[in-house]
């Protein structure tokens, strides 16, 4: 039977521990008792945990050996804000995807209020992030920054860097990514895209303009099919 996966709230040596809504989440709803095993990721490790002390506030784990964890590609996913419940999903197919971090942006055509309240949202999206992770069982959740304007991510440094426009016919994103430096950075636009100036702004920083096909796709679901087709790529090279 696969062990459920937690990620530890504090790691110190061979003790790990979890805090708050995990530990109560713990003790009240799935009634675990002293002595059943989880997998507990921490420290960019995933061991072996066996609960020593349990209560609604903390739940103490003593750790044993490495649980083995697969190396996912490096992929950095700068997503355009949109209508918050579609981008709280992308996020969490995101992380289950393996993504390493996410990057919200404030785009020309990102709604004016959503783009007022984004800063508010960070704390729920790096919770989501953290659940979507332990389900899929990955060792670390993907950072999630703070929202930021396009301008603090036209230059990200390394790596590949590929935006998906509407308005590219020439490449398609499996031909981006043909030649392709790890770390990837993707950027996805808001609903109705990208506006012309800030598709030129990206190419004139470097970055490469590719399409997802011929058909027009929501902005989550150009987000989970660009990541998906990047892995794709990416495993099938290594």
């Amino acid at each position: 039977m696969t062990r459920r996966r937690w990620i530890a709230d504090e790691v110190s040596g061979d003790r790990a521990t979890l805090l708050g809504e995990h530990a109560e989440h713990l003790a009240r709803v799935l009634r675990a008792r002293v002595g059943q095993e989880f997998d507990i990721a921490g420290g960019g490790r995933v061991r072996r945990g066996r609960i020593i002390s349990i209560s609604p506030e903390r739940v103490d784990f003593e750790l044993a050996e490495d649980v083995p964890a697969s190396d996912l590609p490096k992929i950095h996913l700068v997503l355009a804000i949109f209508k918050f419940d579609r981008f709280e999903w992308a996020i969490e197919k995101a992380t289950e995807l393996g993504v390493a971090r996410v990057t919200p942006v404030i785009a020309r055509r990102t709604d004016a209020h959503l783009a007022a309240s984004a800063g508010k949202r960070v704390e729920r999206w790096k919770r989501i992030a953290r659940e979507a992770a332990e389900q899929s069982r990955r060792a670390l959740p993907p950072e999630v920054a703070d929202p930021v304007k396009l301008a603090s991510v036209l230059s990200v440094a390394g790596g590949t860097r590929i935006v998906l426009a509407e308005s590219e016919t020439g490449v398609t994103l499996k031909q981006a990514l043909a030649s392709t430096t790890e770390p990837v950075t993707l950027a996805i636009g808001p609903e109705g895209g990208w506006t012309d100036d800030e598709s030129k702004r990206f190419v004139e920083h470097g970055w490469v303009a590719a399409s997802l096909g011929t058909t027009i796709l929501r902005a989550e679901t150009a987000a989970i099919a660009a990541l998906a087709v990047a892995l794709a790529e990416l495993m099938a090279g290594d």
